[in-house]
């Protein structure tokens, strides 16, 4: 009886170090989001803490002052507007008349502009999951793959990645690295090869491979619009080939430190391709970080990761509130 209880003890202590072990981990995550975002909320949220804070007065000259700030953090005048007009409506509607208090509502009010629903991959359904990955050189889209990879297989998933970034042979090259360090199969061409093959070949060889999810990287050159649009079309026409009409997710990478460019190149690449999401790197380098808001409310998609570092682990999903609060004070 005795030593029933003994264990009985022992299990009960033992649950308690793991429920403490995942707290402290979830804590630590967030410690660590708000340590990457240092540079958005030292920057522009922290201009905005002092705009308020230095008032006795609610008046117009806050809010124009506010609507400055704003278009600097690249959120773009559109968003800006709907922003600053939705906080006066909130204010008033609270009833607050001390300045000091606006901050808080901002901070709500801006967390309403960030699409909160279907931020997650859908890459759970039985047999070959795809994620086509899109966007222009340079934005990080080699490496949010194999850090993309490098989740899935961690996760126990088998994956497959195809190199059909086919016009830059250091893209080839980084792939091949990163599904080495990731553990992923990869399919390639030669440089100069036809895209569209290369995506064709990937798909076979992870059908006949039983993998679990197929990564694939397309070019990312946007001087030609004609050209990327057929070619994406092509990719496209490929991929519906080999699944039929089940959905797959197509995710445009934009470098978080372009602002409005960034922003421009979304719209591009939504005219081109349904696209199901964004990833937004490099958001641990700006001062701004406002691209954020601007994409999830003019182009209606949400944000399915952001990248906030080098390591694998800093490829983060994307939590609306999360990211809120870590970037206001």
């Amino acid at each position: 009886m005795a030593k029933e209880a003994e264990e009985e003890a022992k299990r009960k202590e033992d649950e308690e170090s793991k429920k403490k072990e995942e707290k402290s981990k979830k804590r630590g995550f967030f410690k660590s989001l708000k340590e990457r975002l240092v540079k958005t909320r030292e920057g522009l949220f922290g201009k905005m803490k002092t705009l308020f804070a230095g008032r006795s007065v609610i008046d117009e000259e806050m809010y124009e002052e506010l609507e400055d700030l704003l278009i600097q953090s690249d959120i773009g005048m559109d968003m800006t507007l709907k922003i600053v007009g939705e906080l006066e409506k909130e204010v008033r509607k609270r009833g607050i008349k001390d300045p000091n208090l606006v901050y808080d509502v901002l901070k709500d009010v801006m967390e309403g502009f960030l699409i909160a629903e279907g931020t997650e991959l859908e890459v759970d359904k039985p047999g070959m999951n795809i994620v086509l990955v899109v966007g222009v050189n340079g934005v990080g889209k080699t490496t949010t793959i194999g850090k993309l990879a490098a989740k899935f297989v961690k996760d126990g998933k088998k994956v497959v990645i195809g190199a059909g970034d086919t016009f830059r042979a250091a893209a080839i090259e980084q792939l091949e690295e990163w599904s080495d360090r990731a553990g992923a199969d990869i399919i390639k061409h030669e440089q100069g090869s036809d895209p569209g093959a290369v995506v064709f070949d990937t798909l076979k060889a992870a059908k006949n491979r039983d993998a679990d999810i197929v990564i694939i990287d397309t070019a990312g050159r946007l001087h030609n619009k004609n050209n990327l649009m057929k070619e994406l079309e092509k990719i496209n026409i490929i991929i519906k080939k080999h699944v039929g009409e089940a959905a797959y997710e197509s995710l445009l990478v934009i470098d978080g430190t372009t602002g409005q460019n960034g922003l421009n190149q979304a719209k591009v690449f939504n005219e081109v391709t349904k696209l199901s999401g964004f990833v937004v790197t490099k958001l641990d380098g700006t001062a701004k970080g406002g691209i954020v808001f601007a994409i999830s409310e003019e182009l209606k998609k949400p944000i399915k990761f952001i990248g906030v570092g080098e390591g694998i682990e800093d490829l983060r999903e994307f939590k609306s509130k999360e990211y809120i609060d870590a970037i206001f004070e």
